[in-house]
């Protein structure tokens, strides 16, 4: 105890100086002030400590690979051409979103918009998809969504739209309870229609919560709601791209032999090594199946006393054995949508444009945040949410990067690449065609494989569909605090002395 008082003078006075410098500290290029009071604030983020991984999620480290099929293409769609392409660091969500999860977006979405009865018609799965001419499976109709024993097992029925709507429901509340946990804003549970929080209702200063306390002004010497540049609020949730499931699920760095090199030693079919759909390895797990998925015609789990991947159909979101990234049913127990629109040429545009291989993605309609005759976002919406508008060709006609503000059809289905989609005639492939991946229960062992791809329109369900959820990775793309020093050992702004030899 003597010894701490005799020390506690001494760090208060360390921190009172490391205080100071950081209050003080100046533009590298103007000398001008951050922080500082007096002079109107400057402001530089001196405490952010990089981005919180979000819950249930997992960082994937970005990277290099070869996308496309890993075996013989065996409906001979050839719509999946192997390329190379790069992948940035993002997050995921460890397991599929379960039937837990979702009632709880759904009774939320209840209670906080009773008035609106529409909205809550509009998130509800669609149960009938249990229903076969030949099978009876009513007790799955009326039970697999809300029946306890099926609560950890992945929500299915959820259309492409649905998905979506959740991914967005989830921004706001993981947001809204950061900022209610660091006391920033009230909890409020009376919450209803247009006032309800909304992150970029939010952010636009449209929100009418309660603020506790709030963040510093420096200008004012006030308080005043977070910024995006506070780095506090989380980016969104999405569903992940194509690239991105396929990356994840293949999860390559498990068959690096070195950390510090670039080479794999094998390719992958599956989101584990060897071609075994079985458990290899000698020990009290030898023999069981990696995935839950149908053997064969009417084998959907194995004989009485030995069952192969013990369900008949869905399992637990956490059973099966995780990939080397820790994602649980990267094949098998449920397909997943993915963020984007199904063209047949797509893979074929990336092999011939060179400069789509960072982040490939089909499916950008851009738009902006509708504002005024001033800049100003426009009134919110009866729900709570700021009101985009859809970006016209004539806008960005000069532009380098792009033309189009709905570039669905770019080089698979406009003039520049000769192919036509015309749905009503003769194909099933149209504008709400999106993408879904990874094998289910009732699928054979073929569509395990991350490289195969299927498509179903955006607002229709199904019993072997599910989702989980992506998350961009800000900054340092290694999941860590931005170093303190570079990646020679360089602290920023100092040099060492260049005139050495360089041999």
């Amino acid at each position: 105890m003597k010894i701490l008082l005799k020390t506690l003078p001494y760090l208060c006075l360390v921190l009172l100086v490391a205080s100071c410098n950081r209050n003080n500290e100046r533009s590298r290029t103007t000398n001008w002030k951050y922080n500082d009071e007096k002079w109107g604030g400057y402001e530089r983020n001196d405490d952010f400590d990089g981005q919180e991984t979000p819950p249930n999620m997992v960082l994937i480290p970005g990277g290099t690979f070869v996308m496309g099929y890993t075996e013989e293409d065996v409906p001979y769609d050839w719509d999946n051409i192997p390329r190379r392409v790069t992948v940035a660091s993002f997050y995921m969500d460890q397991t599929e979103i379960a039937n837990e999860d979702y009632l709880l977006y759904l009774d939320w979405t209840q209670d906080v918009y009773s008035e609106y009865p529409e909205v809550l018609l509009a998130a509800l799965p669609d149960t009938l998809v249990w229903r076969d001419e030949l099978s009876f499976n009513e007790p799955y109709v009326t039970g697999y969504l809300r029946h306890p024993a099926y609560a950890q097992h992945p929500v299915v029925g959820v259309s492409w739209v649905q998905a979506r709507e959740y991914s967005r429901w989830r921004t706001d509340r993981v947001n809204e309870a950061i900022l209610i946990d660091k006391g920033i804003q009230e909890e409020r549970p009376d919450q209803s229609g247009s006032d309800v929080f909304v992150t970029d209702a939010y952010l636009a200063g449209q929100y009418e919560g309660v603020e506790r306390k709030g963040k510093k002004d420096m200008k004012t010497g006030g308080t005043r709601p977070v910024r995006l540049a506070d780095g506090i609020l989380q980016p969104d949730f999405r569903l992940p791209t194509e690239a991105e499931w396929e990356y994840a699920a293949l999860a390559l760095q498990g068959l690096q032999e070195n950390e510090k090199d670039e080479n794999y030693t094998d390719r992958r079919i599956y989101p584990w090594s060897g071609t075994s759909l079985r458990y290899q390895k000698h020990d009290k797990n030898q023999g069981k199946m990696y995935a839950n998925f149908k053997r064969g015609a009417g084998d959907y789990s194995g004989i009485a006393g030995k069952p192969n991947d013990e369900n008949m159909i869905t399992s637990n979101v956490f059973d099966n054995f995780p990939n080397d990234f820790g994602l649980y049913n990267m094949a098998g127990n449920v397909n997943e949508w993915v963020l984007d629109l199904y063209r047949p040429l797509t893979t074929q545009t990336l092999v011939d444009v060179q400069n789509h291989d960072l982040n490939s993605f089909r499916g950008n309609d851009f738009q902006n945040i509708k504002r005024d005759q001033d800049g100003k976002a426009v009134e919110k919406d009866s729900l709570g949410r700021l009101i985009y508008v859809p970006v016209e060709d004539a806008e960005v006609a000069d532009r380098d990067n792009y033309n189009r503000g709905r570039v669905y059809d770019y080089l698979d289905g406009d003039e520049e690449s000769g192919a036509e989609y015309a749905t009503d005639r003769y194909t099933l492939i149209s504008d709400k065609a999106r993408v879904y991946k990874g094998g289910s229960w009732a699928d054979r062992a073929y569509w395990l494989s991350p490289g195969t791809r299927r498509f179903l329109d955006q607002d229709r369900g199904s019993r072997t569909i599910g989702f989980r959820c992506a998350m961009v990775r800000v900054g340092n793309s290694a999941g860590v605090d931005e170093a303190k020093v570079n990646r020679f050992g360089i602290k920023p702004g100092k040099t060492k002395n260049r005139r050495r030899s360089r041999r």
